[in-house]
């Protein structure tokens, strides 16, 4: 019996009959129309043309922005406040007042080995002393062969130094720039500037830092990019600084001094015109600073500035126009000048027999000590502190040297009626030759303070603080042009500038405490000219004896008076005075119309 499977047949199924698969015959292939051969052509030579527009597009826009950065100023990357700040050089010049550079920057090659890298150290060694004569041989072959594997040394050389140390053929004797300071007028002005040395470096940078002067001072303000480069501009005339040095060295080396100072300062502004110290340096090459004996023997004490000394009978103008601001006396008042003056045990004299009475004016024409203390004691301790304390000789001057803020003038620490006595004449506080320039500026000007500053003012400062009235001022230079007239200044005249002024001479202290014997400090403080008065100038001698009339003169009226007559014959015309020959300008009245006048 046969049985079928039900459901779907299947194609092996005996009983399902299969049809035969008869293979397709392919499709014909689509026929494709042949593209034009000229038509390919010109669409190659199209793509070819866009890919060259392309680059030459692309180099194009690269060579112009290359053309705009090159021709554009340089800038440093924005940051901050500083959003396009000038790239500048490390440290900005300084300049006097009339843009002419007193410091700037240049660039310098150092010298440095690195022994590891030495051929042969002991021939670098023995090569280098030959060039660098304070280089030791055997020092520098100890360490070349020590291990260490670099060495600083030299900071700055010179091109023929750098090509000598090329000769040696030494590789591993390298050379790294970087900026030096330099001041190109040499010791002109080396105590106000100061001078500068190297803070971090590295092979192929340094910092320039300032160590004095105005260097240290403004030591921020020269470094700081944000000025842009903006030099630092100073009061100081470089003509007139340069021709207060050369008379200054002259009348030193004349006078036989140990060493000389001088301020001449505009007496309305407090512009420091020009400030000189002798003996002086290099700031190119500043020497180190003495480690023992009296520091006023090193070259880097500024005698201008530091020096603190009892100033003699330069003191006696402010006690005489103390005396007339207090209505206690006037021009013509005659003073008891009898001697000699006993104050308990002490006794006050005057260089010589002035007769038993003196006016005011023959007081300070003559300089007599005891009228000075005569007055001093009507004015009273009380009072003649609080003015000299307004004069500024209580306290440090505020002039921009980083060494003026730390001289406190010596004060006596009671002020008992000797004190007020001997202070009067300029014995018993000692101040420095700044003070007193400001001192006399204050009091001759008109009667306002005057603030000292060596930076250059385009607009004069507001006036200060009164401290006398106009005509006693004009009363003040009226004796003091007595003094040069007729006085113990005689040889302080200039002819045309009319010279106003007071000696003083004091016994120089040790530095160890007490004084010398024979050793004084003089000093000539003047005004010019005295009827319109436009500077202030004060010279002072350490030290100085010159034989004249058949015997040694040390006082101020001998040695310093000469000298600063001819500083003032010397600078007077650079700064633009005219002389003026009238002789009614020395009138008393031509100094009241000026009083009244202000």
């Amino acid at each position: 019996m046969i049985f079928r499977r039900r459901g779907r047949p299947q194609p092996t199924d005996p009983f399902v009959p299969v049809t035969p698969t008869v293979p397709r015959a392919p499709e014909p292939a689509p026929v494709v129309p042949r593209e034009n051969p000229e038509i390919g052509r010109l669409r190659a030579e199209r793509r070819l043309k866009f890919t060259a527009s392309c680059f030459v597009l692309g180099f194009a826009v690269v060579a112009i922005k290359m053309g705009a950065i090159a021709a554009s100023e340089a800038r440093e990357p924005a940051t901050g406040s500083l959003l396009g700040a000038s790239i500048v050089s490390q440290r900005a010049d300084i300049t006097d007042r009339e843009g002419r550079v007193l410091a700037t920057n240049v660039t310098a090659t150092a010298l440095y080995a690195q022994p590891h890298k030495m051929v042969d150290p002991v021939a670098a060694a023995q090569g280098l002393a030959a060039i660098f004569p304070d280089m030791n041989a055997e020092t520098w072959t100890r360490r070349f062969t020590s291990g260490s594997k670099f060495y600083w040394l030299k900071g700055n050389i010179s091109p023929e130094q750098q090509q000598a140390v090329h000769d040696l053929g030494e590789p591993g004797l390298l050379f790294g720039s970087r900026e030096m300071r330099l001041y190109p007028n040499g010791p002109l002005a080396a105590h106000l500037l100061g001078g500068a040395r190297y803070g971090e470096q590295d092979v192929r940078a340094a910092e320039i830092k300032g160590v004095a002067g105005v260097e240290k001072t403004f030591n921020g303000f020269l470094s700081d990019p944000a000025q842009e480069g903006a030099p630092l501009r100073l009061s100081i005339d470089m003509p007139v600084q340069t021709a207060v040095e050369q008379v200054l060295y002259g009348g030193m080396r004349l006078m036989n001094a140990k060493g000389a100072a001088a301020i001449l300062m505009d007496i309305h502004t407090g512009e420091v015109i020009s400030l000189a110290s002798l003996p002086d340096f290099d700031p190119n090459d500043r020497p180190r600073p003495a480690t023992e004996g009296d520091p006023g023997d090193s070259p880097l004490f500024n005698r201008a500035v530091q020096g603190v000394y009892e100033l003699g009978s330069t003191f006696k103008i402010f006690t005489a126009a103390q005396s007339l601001e207090l209505g206690l006396t006037n021009a013509g008042t005659m003073i008891d000048t009898r001697g000699p003056l006993r104050q308990g045990r002490f006794s006050i004299r005057d260089f010589d027999n002035y007769g038993p009475r003196l006016s005011v004016t023959d007081v300070i024409r003559k300089s007599s000590n005891i009228g000075t203390a005569r007055m001093a004691l009507d004015i009273g301790g009380a009072r003649q502190r609080a003015f000299l304390e307004s004069l500024g000789f209580m306290e440090p001057t505020p002039l921009e040297l980083i060494e003026a803020p730390g001289i406190q003038p010596l004060v006596p620490e009671r002020w008992p009626d000797i004190t007020t006595m001997t202070v009067s004449y300029g014995h018993g506080l000692s101040a420095s030759p700044l003070h007193l320039a400001v001192g006399y500026a204050s009091l001759l000007n008109g009667g306002t303070r005057v603030t000292p500053t060596l930076l250059a003012r385009d607009d004069p400062p507001p006036p200060g603080p009164r401290i006398i009235s106009p005509r006693v001022s004009a009363e003040a230079r009226h004796m003091l042009r007595r003094v040069v007239m007729e006085g113990t200044a005689s040889m302080g005249e200039v002819a045309g500038y009319q010279v106003g002024g007071k000696t003083g001479t004091a016994d120089k202290p040790k530095y160890t405490g007490g004084y010398w014997d024979d050793k004084v400090i003089s000093t000539f403080a003047s005004v010019f000219p005295a009827y319109d008065p436009k500077y202030v100038l004060v010279v002072s001698l350490d030290e100085p004896e010159i034989e004249a009339a058949g015997e040694a003169r040390r006082t101020a009226g001998w040695t310093a008076v000469p000298v600063s007559s001819e500083i003032v014959r010397r600078v007077a015309p650079l700064m633009g005075l005219r002389p003026n020959f009238d002789p009614g300008r020395d009138d008393f009245g031509a100094y009241l119309t000026q009083a009244a006048a202000r």
